[in-house]
């Protein structure tokens, strides 16, 4: 992501932050180019096991050409997808957490390096684009039964 890019991302990210300015300062400062922004005004992010995350993102890149937002974490053991405001509280299923209204999310700067921890597997692109959780879930289920496909093999 290239620097005019990289801006607008980085100002869609901490509209949300109660210190624009503290946030990039941060992103700045903090060795492994981090935030932390709360969730639930212009995105919520649902959290799937990066062994069930993994096929829903190859599904899902394969269904639309550019999904909002992921990030993967904790050497990939999970990966999140910015999905609207709202969704978490209405999300209905087992194995996937909710970073909702009231909550908090790590995030790395969306120009940087990946260092440790966190890093965007796409980053925001600053105009809002998020993915349709319809579209999401659809995904999940195609990556499920093709894993179990793939256990009966």
């Amino acid at each position: 992501m290239a620097g005019a890019g990289v801006e607008t991302a980085v100002e869609w990210l901490v509209s949300v932050a109660p210190d624009p300015d503290a946030c990039r300062r941060g992103w700045e400062r903090n060795p492994r180019g981090v935030a932390l922004l709360p969730a639930g005004r212009r995105w919520d992010v649902l959290i799937l096991p990066g062994e069930l995350g993994y096929p829903t993102f190859d599904v899902l890149t394969r269904l639309i050409d550019r999904p909002g937002p992921v990030l993967s974490g904790f050497g990939d053991a999970r990966m999140g997808f910015f999905v609207a405001p709202g969704t978490v509280a209405r999300w209905v299923g087992t194995g996937v957490r909710g970073v909702g209204q009231g909550t908090w999310i790590v995030v790395p700067h969306p120009g940087g390096a990946s260092n440790g921890g966190v890093r965007w597997l796409i980053p925001p692109d600053g105009s809002g684009t998020l993915t349709d959780a319809a579209l999401l879930e659809l995904a999940m289920h195609e990556a499920a039964a093709r894993q179990a496909e793939n256990g009966r093999d």
